[in-house]
This record gives C-alpha cells, structure tokens and sequence, in this order.
C-alpha cells in the first residue's frame, strides 16, 4: 500500500512509519516544519531511513492538500496532533481539534479521488469513552477531551462520505526515543546514582512496549481498507499498578546497564486522576513474531548510548 502517515516526526510516528515499511508499504510522512533537532532530530533522522519525508507541510495546508492530490493513495494514517503542553488545564481543546482537522473534508475528498480505501485515525485511551477502568470513562484533561472530539467528528465523516475508518487507541508506549517521561526519569536517576521515588504508585495503567505496538499497528492498518464501516484496537499489554511496573522496569534494566536500579515508592497522595485506565485487547506479541527480551534489550542499548 502507499500510506499517507502523518506525525512521523514523534515518538510512536516513528515506530508506525517502521512497522509500515518493515511490512512492505510505502511511507509517506509530512512534516509541519524542517529544522529539527535533539530528541526529535534524532527521530527524524530515523524516519528518513523507512519513509518518503515532506518538510514544512503541516496537515491541512495548501502544500499538504497538493500533495494528498497527487499520485495515489491507499491509506491516510493521521497520527499527527495537537499536544503543545498536553498536561495543561488550559489547554485551547477548540483549537487543537480545530488544527487536527484543518480543511479535512477537502483532503480526504482529494486522497479519496487518488484512490483512498481507508483512514486510520490514532486516539488515546485518556480521552473520554475510551478503555476501560473507573466510570464515568471522563477525559483525562483537556488534551484527552480534544482528541475524542477529533474522533466524532472523522466517524461523522466516515459515515457521510462513505470511508472505512480505523481507530488504533495507545495507552502509554515505551521504548526507545521516547521523549524523557517516567522510564527516562528512572533510567536517568539509576545512572547519577540516585533512587527513583515513584509518587503514584497505586494508579493501574496500561504499558506497552514501542516496537510492539508498532507491529499491532502495521497489521491493524493492513485491515482497514477491507473492513466496512468503523472498526477499534485497543492495544494492551502490562496492566499493573505503576508501583508494580517501575519495579518491573527496574528488574529488566538491572541486569542489563550496569548499575543498580533501587527504587522508592511513596505514600501515594494525588489521588486526581481516575485510578484505572487501561486498554482492553491484550496484544500476543509471539503471533507477531515480536520478542520481549529484545525489546528490554534494545530499550537498555538506547538509554546506555543516550547516557554517554
């Protein structure tokens, strides 16, 4: 298939984007910008090696719309969104969704004419209605409530104009070039030396390793263009208590960077999130021919060569 993907430049994008080509499609990633660098350049220069990359053309712009009109198209993956400060309450949610769907109907008539069999939209399953756990299943915050306001209005669409719609719902990724939140916090006090503190132990979520979800999303895609009407996976894999999965984490690393990995978990006393949220389709990961000891190890490898 050519596939349409964007918001290949971020942590999962990248991981869908190889999952993609490793399987034989042809990528086609547009960039909003062209001068990245750190994290996010590093990942770009990743992205290059299985994707067609498109600079400076952010969705909905007159140069992403010339390209959704040109050659053809099998499937538009959109990952790409919104996030800004994504644990803001002020987050502008009318404007994120707003961007998310900048002159959509215009781009999916265009891939539409060029082709198009299927829409995969990306969702998380902190947005409202989605996963399982505490009810009422309310947003986590602003930024969840956005994205699943981003989701009505695609399935409104998919049943206007007659498209097969895809949603793949991610919980909490992890591996390598994530951007630097709970496991890099860990992995980064292990190597100065210090004892991680975990202070919201007793919260269930739902952890999945990157190169796993990325198969589950490659074969998910794949189905799509095939499947009448809306369809749902909602990749699951570690559901323990965040206490539960640091120790996990700590256990695998251990063994495997050099250094002693302690640690701490505290009397928990944020209580403002739901207490539960997970996803509900639990990944084999054997039937994609994935590896759990290779994903730690290559997890360790990222966070060994990131620590020099």
């Amino acid at each position: 298939m050519r596939i349409l993907l964007t918001g290949g430049s971020s942590f999962t994008g990248l991981w869908f984007a190889r999952g993609l080509a490793a399987r034989g499609h042809t990528v086609v990633a547009p960039l909003r910008g062209s001068d990245y660098s750190g994290l996010r350049g590093s990942r770009v220069a990743e992205l290059r090696r299985v994707a067609e990359v498109v600079e400076d053309c952010p969705f909905g712009s007159a140069r992403f719309l010339d390209l959704a009109g040109t050659g053809s198209w099998d499937l538009l993956c959109q990952h790409a969104a919104q996030t800004g400060d994504y644990r803001n309450p002020d987050f502008d949610v009318i404007g994120a969704v707003a961007d998310n769907t900048k002159n959509l109907v215009a781009v999916l008539k265009k891939m539409m004419d060029r082709g198009l069999k299927g829409v995969v939209l990306t969702g998380s399953v902190f947005e409202q209605d989605e996963g399982a756990g505490d009810a009422p299943l309310r947003a986590f915050s602003p930024y969840g409530l956005s994205k699943g306001l981003a989701w009505q209005y695609y399935r409104f669409l998919s049943e206007t104009l007659h498209f097969n719609l895809g949603k793949f719902v991610i919980a909490n990724p992890i591996g390598p070039f994530e951007e630097p939140r709970f496991c890099n916090y860990l992995i980064r006090s292990w190597f100065k030396g210090e004892v991680p503190a975990v202070r919201t132990p007793l919260y269930v979520r739902d952890n999945i390793h990157v190169d796993l979800l990325a198969a589950a999303y490659a074969t998910f895609a794949e189905r799509v263009p095939s499947q009448r009407g809306v369809t749902k996976l909602n990749p699951s894999f570690y559901v323990e208590s965040q206490g539960a999965f640091a120790q996990r984490f700590a256990v695998e690393m251990s063994s495997r960077v050099g250094v002693a990995c302690p640690v701490t978990l505290l009397q928990q006393e944020d209580f403002t999130e739901p207490m539960v949220r997970i996803n509900t389709d639990r990944i084999d990961g054997a039937e994609l021919g994935w590896s759990e000891p290779s994903a730690w190890d290559s997890e360790a490898e990222f966070y060994r060569q990131a620590a020099k």
